[in-house]
Formats: structure tokens, sequence, C-alpha cells
């Protein structure tokens, strides 16, 4: 019997020598008939810890290594997305006051300004 190989995304490499894998499938629903999105996770052996969070990767299926683990990675196949963050070090001098209308105006911000106004 052929061993079955699948892609998906590293979604935590934590683990010693170990990755789990998401992978996604899209199967029309029985009754609806919509297209939905199903997704397992699979652990998976990465002898040379050489695989990080958010790669495309290839698992193939293979004798049981572990409890969980009886899958090992094969190959990458995309890069994992860098995610763009933007540090400023411009901090707000004074915090955001809430809008007038808002929920977040408390009953004693509502009576200061009702006793500053009647000053």
């Amino acid at each position: 019997m052929p061993k079955r190989v699948l892609t998906g995304t590293v979604v935590s490499d934590k683990g010693e020598k170990t990755v789990v894998v998401r992978v996604e499938r899209r199967v029309k629903h029985p009754l609806y008939g919509k297209i939905i999105k199903l997704s397992k996770k699979y652990h998976a052996h990465d002898e040379a810890n050489a695989f990080r969070l958010g790669e495309q990767v290839r698992i193939e299926e293979c004798a049981p290594i572990s409890k969980l683990k009886t899958w090992t990675v094969t190959e990458r196949v995309g890069a994992a997305k860098a995610a763009e963050i933007e540090i400023s070090d411009d901090a707000p001098t004074q915090p955001v006051q809430p809008a007038e209308g808002s929920k977040a105006t408390t009953k004693k911000a509502k009576a200061a300004t009702v006793a500053t106004a009647d000053a």
C-alpha cells in the first residue's frame, strides 16, 4: 500500500524534533451543498528542527515514531509569511477620552460635566 502524502501549514514547532501541521481540505456539505473547509492537525517528525511556524510543508505517512507521531516532514513547499509589525516610539501623552455619546462614559464623568456646566 502506498504512503499517503499531505500538504499543510506548520502551526506549532515548540516540540523537540516535532512539528504540528494543519491540513485543510474542502468538502461539499451533504445537505446544503456549500463548500466548507475542514482541517485536521497531524504531529510530524522533524529530525533537524528545520521547519518553522507558518511554513507550507509536505508530510508523508510512516511507521509510528511515538504515541502521536506517524508522519514525517519530507519537504518545504512554501516559506512562512512574515508578519509586518511597526513599532513606534511616539506614545500618546494623554489617555484618549471616550466620545460623549458612548457607553464608556461613566456616571461620575457625566456628573463632573454637569457640575462644571452649572458653575
